[in-house]
């Protein structure tokens, strides 16, 4: 059988009293939860909570490492050395894996958050630091980074670092030509209508592509999809979504 289109999702992203996010109705629905570690959002009470609510629900956690930048929600871009990069990954990592191992859970991948996220795929000498920062802390962990119409150039990267991919697709996120992500200054970059993003998220299960902004057809090939749980209406896709998912993989099972 063909592999499945596993679920990821952004959470633990609260920080103190501030709330973000439903993580507690998407955490059940999800595969793999992206946890933030301290420098876009999130803190130590936080984070033990998220890691016990991912081992609660059976739920593989990876860390989500972003620039330190808690008022920008690690959304702006910061002028940062190569070597500030590798530290500041390793870091937010190291924290994580702390209170994983705490209890009795492990990281299994790295996804950048944000503007890190974003940098890194424009920016070779952005992902290299990454991969350093990565590799040099546990080779064993993937990196989950974007699916775009052509990986050839991030897999050769890689291989200098011998280092694991993990690609992402976006349920409610509306490509270029290119693959790439449509910025959201643009309209209609992201998807609002449940439909549209379950549409989606079967046809990059089912066949692998994805339709542009333009009408045309990109082939993604694409490990796990990124949904959100940022209030009820999204949650509620997530839900059709891992129930159409399901019922899929039952059908190719059988």
């Amino acid at each position: 059988m063909e592999k499945r289109l596993l679920l990821n999702c952004d959470m633990g992203e609260s920080f103190g009293l501030w709330n973000m996010g439903l993580d507690d109705q998407v955490m059940p629905l999800v595969d793999m939860a992206n946890i933030a570690c301290g420098f876009h959002a999130s803190d130590p009470v936080t984070m033990t909570r998220t890691v016990l609510m991912a081992k609660h629900a059976g739920t593989l956690i990876g860390a989500h490492p972003s620039y330190p930048d808690l008022v920008g929600f690690g959304r702006r871009s910061l002028q940062c050395h190569p070597q500030e990069v590798v530290s500041m990954i390793q870091y937010q990592i190291g924290a994580l894996d702390g209170i994983a191992r705490a209890h009795g859970m492990k990281i299994s991948y790295v996804k950048p958050h944000g503007a890190m996220y974003n940098d890194m795929m424009k920016d070779h000498g952005i992902l290299r630091a990454v991969l350093e920062g990565v590799t040099q802390y546990d080779r064993s962990l993937p990196l989950m980074l974007m699916a775009t119409a052509d990986n050839s150039a991030v897999r050769a990267i890689a291989e200098e670092f011998d280092a694991l991919l993990l690609f992402e697709a976006f349920a409610d996120r509306a490509y270029d030509e290119r693959g790439f992500l449509v910025p959201r200054s643009v309209a209609g970059s992201v998807y609002h209508d449940e439909a549209r993003i379950l549409q989606q998220s079967l046809q990059l299960a089912k066949e692998g592509v994805v339709m542009t902004l333009e009408g045309t057809q990109v082939t993604l090939e694409a490990d796990t999809l990124c949904v959100h749980g940022d209030n009820a209406e999204s949650v509620q896709a997530v839900q059709h979504i891992r129930a159409a998912l399901d019922k899929l993989y039952a059908g190719k099972e059988a």
